[in-house]
């Protein structure tokens, strides 16, 4: 039995590490609208646009290490690379970039560490990364 909720890259979704609570997939598609005199608006169907996933909990030093799950996270924000996004089924959700990462945090230890951090992680799907820079970097 895995204990994974989920993986993004090498990141590790579970208790150990850092879990989430709360998991919101958002999927949409685009039209375009066109004007009309003295009728409603006309609709053209676009395309879907890109989903976007959003984790969200609290984390507790007695159960893991979020501080260092956290950091990880950032600094792979901060890197601007997309990553594949997989869930404890092992099933790919697709290919994600790290867009937003919050945390607060409280009920301090007397040397200031945080014995609970809540946090947010808002992913947007990024189906064409990894494409686009490796054709970039051999033409360049």
């Amino acid at each position: 039995m895995s204990t994974t909720l989920m993986s993004l890259g090498m990141a590790i979704f579970s208790i150990p590490t850092i879990a989430y609570n709360e998991l919101q997939r958002r999927r949409s598609w685009r039209y375009a609208r066109n004007s009309r005199v003295g009728a409603p608006d006309a609709l053209q169907f676009l395309g879907e646009d890109l989903s976007t996933v959003s984790l969200s909990g609290s984390a507790h030093i007695e159960l893991s290490d979020p501080r260092t799950a956290l950091d990880q996270l950032g600094e792979m924000a901060r890197d601007g690379e997309a990553y594949p996004l997989v869930d404890g089924a092992g099933n790919v959700l697709g290919t994600y970039v790290i867009v937003g990462l919050d945390e607060r945090q409280g009920y301090f230890l007397p040397d200031g560490t945080a014995r609970k951090i809540d946090f947010a992680i808002d992913m947007l799907e990024a189906p064409d990364q990894s494409t686009t820079s490796d054709t970039a970097g051999a033409a360049g």
